[in-house]
């Protein structure tokens, strides 16, 4: 960063921060390939000086900028706690970077962890400008990427074809180089005054953040998220109607702090893991949890502890529980500024800790506390290490598919080594030489008629 950042005034707080993945050399003796992005990066928080009244030093964040004995992890978290503008620079290298996935994370995070009043953050993760550093195929962005859905073309033809690597090397580029940086620049001043994103957690362990991004290029990865919850019209005795609505999946727990469904909520959370996400009600459609057989896929419980007061409904967490399925992790939100959750938490506590009692430990399932985890924010920093869970159970019970055909021969131990060959006659000796002979099914002494032409066009060599 121009600038240092965390404690003090905004002067101290960096506007963008830019992420990237650093490219090594091909040769030791080479200049630092990354050279060239620190060159756009000055030209990037030059032109947001011009068009902003920031103070000197506080245009942007990039790690080449700090000092050697600096904490690392301390200063990243800190600058993506309080940058306004996220600028991922695409390349390859970058989605296979598993740091630019946790950067990528830890800012979108802030989005669904507090999202401002009065948006509901139901389109891409505000706040994030992405820019080309070489064009990336739109079939190999990870989904976090592909959400963004960012037409590149109003930077420039040039530019969407060749990225800014392409147009800062290449000198007859020049012009449409300067024009698409402050294209860039004028864009991140536009978003940075249109969003209002709450700080994040600048004391986070930045080495625990997950990655945003999962394997590019292959079969999706599926997550089900399931949810057992009441509905309005199926409210206990007394309970507020506040926290639901028409349907199961309409279940807010923490309101008011969040105006959205815990579902799409945690949906949106497990999506920027690079998973496709189904929701489903568990209550209306059980089977896609207790279905008979193996694991078809991991999944998520969100169980309201509410929920609980109906027999049928601790039926249905029993079923879960009873034939051991760990490959679902269950998770159980509560909310601390909740006065009817708090006057009943003994109880509530007791209930589910009973309808979950087949999961003493990790290898019968994951499970979140019984008393319910009291905020938005901790329940969204819980999503991972549930996903997590459920993924390697599924991994571990899931039946296995070994590919089609009888394989090749199996090895075997010869005197000469171990190999393919076929094991040597009996009563005389059997080298390698010997093994390659059998293989190509020839015998010592005997030249194959190609051997006597190599060897006769080696003695003619010299005349050629």
């Amino acid at each position: 960063m121009q600038g240092s950042v965390g404690a003090g005034g905004d002067e101290q707080k960096p506007y963008f921060f830019l992420s990237y993945a650093h490219t090594p050399k091909s040769d030791p003796k080479d200049k630092d390939p990354n050279l060239w992005v620190q060159r756009f990066f000055r030209d990037l928080c030059a032109h947001v000086m011009q068009l902003t009244p920031l103070p000197a030093g506080s245009a942007g964040f990039m790690d080449q900028q700090m000092q050697p004995g600096e904490g690392w992890q301390e200063r990243l978290s800190e600058a993506l706690a309080f940058c306004k503008v996220f600028v991922p620079l695409y390349s390859p290298r970058y989605f296979l970077s598993e740091q630019c996935g946790r950067e990528w994370f830890a800012f979108s995070s802030r989005a669904v962890h507090r999202p401002p009043p009065g948006m509901n953050n139901s389109g891409p993760v505000m706040g994030i400008v992405p820019a080309l550093w070489v064009p990336v195929p739109a079939r190999q962005l990870p989904q976090p990427a592909e959400r963004l859905q960012f037409n590149h073309a109003t930077f420039g033809d040039e530019y969407a074809d060749e990225g800014f690597y392409g147009l800062i090397k290449l000198n007859y580029l020049r012009d449409q180089y300067e024009r698409a940086v402050y294209r860039l620049a004028k864009r991140i001043v536009s978003v940075a005054q249109q969003t209002q994103l709450e700080p994040g957690d600048p004391y986070q362990d930045y080495a625990k953040v997950p990655p945003a991004f999962g394997p590019t290029g292959g079969p999706a990865r599926e997550m089900e998220v399931s949810v057992l919850a009441c509905s309005r019209s199926s409210l206990p005795t007394g309970r507020s109607p506040n926290y639901y609505g028409s349907e199961s999946l309409d279940w807010n727990p923490y309101h008011a702090a969040s105006s959205r469904p815990l579902a799409d909520h945690t949906a949106d959370v497990v999506r920027k893991l690079s998973y496709t996400v189904h929701l489903s009600d568990f209550e209306a459609e059980p089977q896609r949890l207790l279905a008979a057989g193996p694991p078809t896929g991991p999944g998520l419980l969100l169980l309201d502890r509410w929920a609980l007061d109906a027999r049928e409904r601790r039926d249905l967490v029993a079923q879960l529980s009873v034939t051991p399925r760990p490959w679902i992790s269950v998770m159980v939100p509560g909310n601390e500024a909740d006065p009817q959750s708090r006057a009943h938490h003994e109880e509530l506590s007791q209930r589910t800790e009973a309808a979950l009692a087949a999961r003493v430990n990790e290898a019968d399932g994951h499970r979140t506390p019984s008393a319910g985890l009291p905020t938005l924010e901790a329940f969204s920093k819980a999503i991972p290490a549930a996903v997590k869970a459920a993924v390697r159970h599924y991994e571990a019970n899931a039946p296995t598919y070994p590919p089609p055909g009888s394989g090749g021969p199996m090895p075997r131990v010869l005197p000469g080594g171990i190999g393919y060959g076929v094991s040597g006659a009996s009563g005389r000796g059997h080298g390698m030489d010997d093994d390659l002979d059998e293989i190509d099914g020839t015998t010592d002494g005997q030249d194959t008629d190609q051997d006597k032409n190599n060897g006769d066009k080696a003695e003619g060599s010299s005349d050629d």
